[in-house]
């Protein structure tokens, strides 16, 4: 829905302006659509990247027989606080991993649209 809204969001005037020089919806899209919500999906990138894993560490706890989420329940279900909190720690490292590409991306992006 984020995205949604940033791509409703455009300057309706430079849409007309494009519109009124030819532009065809494509183009419309790859010039003035994308570049001005790239900061908007940046974002909705970094909130995600956690979520994500969230879920899928949530569906590996129910159908899973292997895996970071099969690990925590195993642990959990032995009462070894290690093997859970090794799983967890994991877990925390892979996002952090993956939120650092996006922000990196994001200092790169930041440069092409200026």
């Amino acid at each position: 829905m984020n995205m949604h809204s940033s791509f409703r969001s455009v300057d309706k005037d430079k849409e007309k302006l494009l519109i009124t020089f030819g532009a065809k919806k494509l183009q419309i899209l790859s010039k003035l659509i994308l570049p001005s919500s790239i900061p908007d999906l940046i974002s909705t990138f970094k909130i995600n990247i956690g979520l994500s894993w969230v879920g899928v560490i949530v569906g590996e706890f129910l159908v899973s027989k292997a895996g970071i989420g099969y690990l925590i329940v195993y642990g959990s279900q032995v009462f070894r606080l290690d093997i859970v909190m090794m799983g967890v720690v994991i877990l925390a490292i892979i996002s952090a991993f993956m939120y650092k590409v996006i922000s990196m991306a994001e200092v790169k992006f930041n440069k092409w649209i200026k």
